[in-house]
This record gives structure tokens, C-alpha cells and sequence, in this order.
């Protein structure tokens, strides 16, 4: 068994806390949508209304740089992949069509 998470000297943090984070940032974000877009229905022009910039959305990254060079896209994909799996079920389904086609002629 593994022993990670076992030893109390690097405990996790506490998922509760982090959950609440992200719910508090989605809660932020979703409110100032809502505000925009309350203002452009209630007759406002939507170029008069103060559109929140880019400084209201956490931030994912720390480093800029080595964000745009991760998500570059790979050589190889990784296996686990719907297209992967979407290629692998249509060739088990081709060769089973050739079977029943081969046993009924």
C-alpha cells in the first residue's frame, strides 16, 4: 500500500479550505459577470459599461512563460484519449463487421 499520505509530518491541506477558495473566486467571478451583464440589459450601450479587465480572474499560472510552453502542443498524444479511443472502437467494429461478412458469405 502506499505510504503518501500517511505520514503527519506533510499533511495535505485541508480539501475543505481549498474548495472554499475556488467556490469564493467562482462566486467573485460570477458576480461581476452579472453585474455587466445587468447593466447592458437594464438599456445601458454595451460600450458605456465598465467591463472588468483581465485583473479580476485568478491568475492559473505563476509563470507566464512556462504556461505558454506547456500547453504547446505535444508530439505525441497521450493514449488516454477520446480520439485514441474513438480510433480503437471504430477498428474493432470494422473488424467485426469483416467477420460477420466473412462468416455469412
Amino acid at each position: 500500500m502506499s505510504q503518501r499520505n500517511r505520514s503527519q509530518e506533510a499533511a495535505p491541506p485541508p480539501k475543505m479550505d481549498s474548495r472554499a477558495h475556488a467556490h469564493n473566486e467562482r462566486h467573485r467571478i460570477n458576480s461581476e459577470l452579472h453585474s455587466v451583464a445587468a447593466q447592458v440589459s437594464s438599456g445601458l450601450e454595451p460600450d458605456e459599461v465598465h467591463e472588468p479587465g483581465r485583473a479580476w480572474v485568478p491568475s492559473h499560472h505563476h509563470d507566464a512563460e512556462k504556461a505558454k510552453k506547456s500547453a504547446a502542443p505535444k508530439s505525441m498524444r497521450h493514449w488516454k484519449m477520446k480520439e485514441w479511443k474513438r480510433r480503437s472502437a471504430m477498428r474493432k467494429a470494422k473488424a467485426q463487421a469483416t467477420r460477420l461478412a466473412a462468416d455469412q458469405a
